[in-house]
């Protein structure tokens, strides 16, 4: 699925473990409860995605676009978001323990009560 247009798709519950969405474009999905845990998310789309309360630990989001995505409650436990866009992203009550945040970009983002 590297590369797959699945933008303003309704993907809510998806059991996505470990899928190839390298080039994805999601944005304006729905992934709220989604199951991407090891899944390759590394340069996709996802501005204004909704991921709240998605599993996403261990995925790789190095170089996704995250722009006002909502990732409130997400579990991103060891989670690669290196240099990952994540300008006015909700990321409130989002776990983020071991995450890889290096050069994220995160100005306007909403990082209260995020768990590291």
């Amino acid at each position: 699925m590297s590369g797959a247009d699945l933008h303003e798709k309704d993907l809510s519950g998806a059991k996505l473990y470990r899928a190839n969405l390298s080039g994805a474009k999601l944005y304006g999905a729905n992934l709220s409860g989604a199951s991407l845990s090891g899944a390759d998310l590394s340069g996709s789309s996802l501005s204004a995605a909704n991921l709240s309360g998605a599993y996403l630990q261990k995925a790789n989001l190095s170089g996704a676009y995250l722009q006002k995505a909502d990732l409130s409650k997400a579990t991103l436990y060891g989670a690669d978001l290196q240099n990952a866009v994540l300008f006015g992203a909700n990321l409130e009550g989002a776990k983020l323990k071991g995450a890889n945040l290096e050069g994220a970009k995160l100005k306007g983002a909403n990082i209260e009560e995020a768990i590291k």
